[in-house]
This record gives structure tokens, sequence and C-alpha cells, in this order.
């Protein structure tokens, strides 16, 4: 009896100290790992073009875009180009590159035509839930950021994208657009700013949230929240067996095996991309980078201002420093935030751990990371110059664009975490890139995404490109040609320079998103884009409908 006893307590000891075996599920055919903005329209896509597939969404927050996609953790600019001034450099000869600014506004297109369509098929709801029409503009003040934004401007006039795009160097002139920016300003102080009323300001957690609670009423889609990724392996077959911890049970393990693998996981790409183990990965490292903004809701002062606003980056200063003075909606009131104002952590999320930035230094990144430091010293003044700032510093940063701005009027508040790509180049050198980028397996079976800015305001584009690598025999296919033209009418083709296709995207999806009319008159646009919009007039019908603006949406 005592022996029975006795081997009863040792196996019962071995099983205790044995490690959790992972439970299995049945195997998907997409894991979406991260629960923001990207992961949500790649699930949209997919869901349409293939309504057969099985779908699993993991998430650890406990609920969906509570990271980057979140509205309080981000600008909410519908990034294209209208005011961001990095995105049109000058070159050594003085004139001015706007192949970026094309590019950008571009794909923005192609994201209005992807709400518009989820609004017209009852996935999206309500637009003005998610965007709403904000002038953008550009100022700036001295004599040399005037004179750059006058070549900016003209060089904007050259394509089709950007008409209707107003510039004016009158104090009296941009008082009247923004009145809190120019109230107080010294009148001697030589200023400019450009201004175009098609902008647009964009919850993307409310997206998100929209695109998710769509994807949840199919059968073929599951959601898990509170969910963590702890490892990825590749199977025999070519598939991802996927080990997840339960955060609200114990931390319980299981596997997922998925046939493809979008990480989509803001800051924690990075390290999950690393986990994979799979050699496009090798070489890649991050720099966390996060901010804070200046906020108020004072409805006085709110009223006074109806735009989003950029400035120019000090000299030496990186792209992430500019500075902008928006309108937002969030949580159905009306806000300004201005910054943003960088700070330093070595967490790769805002609910990430301290230990993110160390954990990802690896033998293939740790020289690229540190020639990226040497090289970049500007941005690591920068980020120190920040961290130096007190409360008197940011509002004085604050009063350069609201010169009369009441201290008891403006709060902090601590947006996002972003983390900066540095890619190897060479044997040991690096590169800071401060887009976003993807890197996907020469299989097809996995895809990360990493990265900022413009992020969230190109995931339509950016998922059609990862579809037509992925899913190359796919989306060659007639059927899903035919699905992809009926979601983005102008897909396979170019905007700029094409007058009649640009109007007619701008004016359906303003329509649709019940956004301000994009109408342009001739005489606010360049010359030879004047003769072509008069000569579509003469062209058509007698009698037919020409749009005129609407009352504002806001």
């Amino acid at each position: 009896m005592k022996k029975l006893v006795v081997l009863a307590l040792c196996l019962n000891a071995l099983v205790l100290t044995n490690p959790a075996v992972a439970e299995e599920q049945k195997p998907v055919d997409v894991l979406l790992i991260g629960g923001g903005i990207m992961s949500a329209t790649l699930g949209t896509y997919l869901q349409e073009l293939e309504p057969e597939w099985t779908i699993n969404m993991v998430e650890r927050q406990s609920g969906v875009a509570e990271e980057s996609s979140n509205g309080w953790n981000n600008a909410g600019t519908g990034h294209s180009a209208l005011a961001e001034m990095n995105y049109t450099p000058e070159k050594n000869d003085g004139s001015i590159d706007i192949s970026k600014a094309v590019e950008v506004n571009e794909s923005f297109q192609i994201s209005r035509q992807f709400w518009s369509y989820q609004v017209e098929n009852n996935v999206l709801r309500n637009p003005h839930s998610f965007i709403n029409s904000v002038p953008h503009m550009s100022f700036v003040w001295g004599d040399d950021n005037v004179d750059f934004l006058r070549k900016r401007h003209a060089a904007l006039q050259q394509s089709t994208l950007f008409r209707g795009m107003d510039y004016s160097e009158d104090p009296e002139q941009i008082k009247k657009w923004v009145p809190l920016i120019m109230e107080g300003r010294d009148p001697a102080q030589k200023v400019a700013a450009t201004r175009i009323h098609i902008g647009t300001d964009v919850n993307f957690g409310e997206i998100t949230h929209q695109l998710v609670d769509s994807l949840k009423s199919h059968d073929t889609f599951r959601l898990d929240l509170n969910t963590e990724v702890r490892d990825l392996k590749r199977a025999d077959d070519g598939s991802w067996n996927v080990t997840v911890a339960d955060l609200k049970n114990g931390k319980k393990e299981r596997n997922i095996n998925a046939r493809f693998v979008f990480i989509g996981a803001g800051g924690a790409s990075l390290t999950l991309l690393q986990k994979s183990g799979i050699p496009e990965a090798k070489g890649y490292g991050g720099f966390p980078v996060g901010g804070e903004f200046l906020v108020t809701d004072n409805q006085q002062v709110v009223k006074r201002h109806l735009a989003k606003v950029y400035g120019k980056a000090s000299v030496g200063s990186p792209p992430m420093s500019v500075p902008h003075l928006d309108t937002r909606m969030l949580d159905g009131k009306q806000v300004l935030l201005f910054g943003p104002f960088a700070t330093f952590s070595s967490k790769f999320l805002k609910q990430g751990s301290l230990w993110d930035l160390f954990g990802s230094v690896t033998f293939s990144n740790i020289l690229p990371m540190t020639d990226v430091g040497v090289e970049n010293f500007g941005l690591v003044r920068y980020l120190i110059s920040q961290m130096m700032l007190n409360d008197d510093d940011r509002f004085n940063a604050l009063k350069e664009y609201v010169p009369e701005a009441r201290k008891e009027d403006w709060r902090l508040v601590i947006a996002g975490q972003r983390v900066q790509i540095i890619k190897k180049e060479g044997a040991v050198s690096g590169e800071l890139r401060l887009g976003t980028e993807m890197v996907i397996d020469k299989q097809g079976t996995i895809a990360a995404l990493l990265g900022a800015s413009p992020g969230a305001s190109t995931a339509a584009p950016i998922m059609l490109q990862l579809m037509e690598t992925v899913f190359k025999d796919k989306y060659a296919t007639p059927e899903w040609q035919a699905k992809l033209k009926a979601i983005i009418p102008s897909y396979g083709q170019k905007l700029n320079g094409n007058v009649e296709a640009t109007e007619n995207e701008l004016e359906a999806t303003s329509r649709v998103l019940q956004l301000e009319n994009p109408h342009v008159d001739p005489g606010t646009v360049a010359p030879h884009a004047a003769k072509a919009v008069e000569a579509e007039k003469q062209a058509a019908p007698a009698g037919k409908h020409q749009p005129q603006p609407a009352d504002l949406a806001i």
C-alpha cells in the first residue's frame, strides 16, 4: 500500500513540474496578430474576397484599437501631403521634389475609396463618427521659410491631386482662415500659409472597431482578446504553429496553426518578426519614440480654430518633430491638440515592457543600430532636448502657434509609442527609415508591417500590396480583380495627371463619406489645370449638374 501511495505522489509531482503542453485548435487560413487598423483592414479585404476562409485575430489588450490606432494615440491626420512639408523636400538646386507627396496622396485616395465601399455595404456606419472635413494648412514665418512655402505651393499646383490649394502672405487673409494663430502675433513678422479645404480628420480607432464588429458577424472569423503571442515556428508543411497565452486564464497556452500569418502589432511587430526566425528579418532593428500633446477642450478656444495646421521642423530636427495644431473629433467632442513633444522609453508599445528595446537587440542588428545612432546624432540630440522640456518650455512652444494661449486652458496627454525602423545596409552600416515597411518571407506565408507615419492613413493600399505579393495566384484571378475594382474604383490607374479621374474619385468619396464637396474654382488652380477644367465644362452636356461647395462637415 505504501508503495502505491509513494508512486501516486511521484506521478502527481511529475505532472505538476512538467511544462504545460499547449492545446491545439482547428487550423485557420489566416492569423492576424494585433487588433489595429492594419489587421482589421486586411481581414475586411479577405472576408470580401474569400468569404469561406477562416480568420483568427489575436490581441493582447482587452479590446481592439487600444494602442497606435486609438484616437488619442495619434494625430488623426488623413495623411495626403496637403500640409505636411516634410513630404516635399527642397533639392540642392532649390527646386521642390513633390514625388513623395504625390505618392502619399494617391495612397490616401485608395483609403477613401475603401472606406466608401464599406459605408455603402453597411460595414462602416455613420461616416461622421470616423471621418470629418477639416481644412489642411501649412504655416511658416521668416524669409527662408516663406520662400520655401511659396515654391512648394507652386510645385504642387503642377499635380491634379493638389488643385484648389490657396496660398497667402497676407496676415489679414490668414487671420480669416485661422484667427487663433494670428491674434496677438507680431505684425512685423513675415508669415505665409497654404490652405486646402478637402483635408480630413480621421479616427482610426473608430474605423478599427467598426471593421472588427462587422468581421465578428461572420462564422468564419474569431477574435481572441487578452491573448499574447509567445512563439512562432514554421511547420513541415510550410504553415505556422503559433503559441499564444490566455492572459485572463492563468496564461494558459494553446497552439494556432495558420496557413498565413500577418503581424500587425504596432511596435511589437519587430520582436514577433524576430521570433519567426525568417532570414528576411535579420538586420532589422527598431528605435522607440513616444509622444505627448497639449490638448484643450475649452470650447471658447476650440471654436476659434478649424484646421490642421502643420509647421516646419527646426533645422537639424527629424521629420517626426514637425509641430502641428489640430482640430480633432474625439469621443464625440471637438478638441484641439498641439505637438508632438517627443518622449523616450525603451517600451515598444504604450502598454509594453521596459525590456522591449533590449530584447530586440541581436547579433545581426547591433552594429547597424550603433551606426544609426552615430550617423543620426541630430535625432539623439533632439530626443535629449525634448526630454529636458518642462511645462513652461512646452507652453512657450505652443505660444509660437497660439500667441494668446492661456496655461489654464491646456493639459498634457500621453500619446502612443512608435518604433522607427533601422535596417542593415552593407556589412555594418544601418539606415534609419521613417516610413512604413513590409517584411515578407520568400514563401509568402508570413508578413510583418514595421514603422510609423503615414501608417494608418495608407492601410488600404498597403494591404493591397501585401495581398498582391502573398496571394499572387488568387490576386491575378478574374474574380479577385473584379472585386478589387468594385472596392477601389480607381484600381490599376494613377489619378495624378488625370483631371477627370481625380475629380470623379473625390466627388464620389466625398458624397459617400459626407465630406466637403471638392469642387474647385478654376481661378484657384494652375493655368494648365484651369484650362483642363474649363474644357471639361464645355464638353459637358447642357444642363449637367455642376457640384457646388457644401457646408463644412464637422
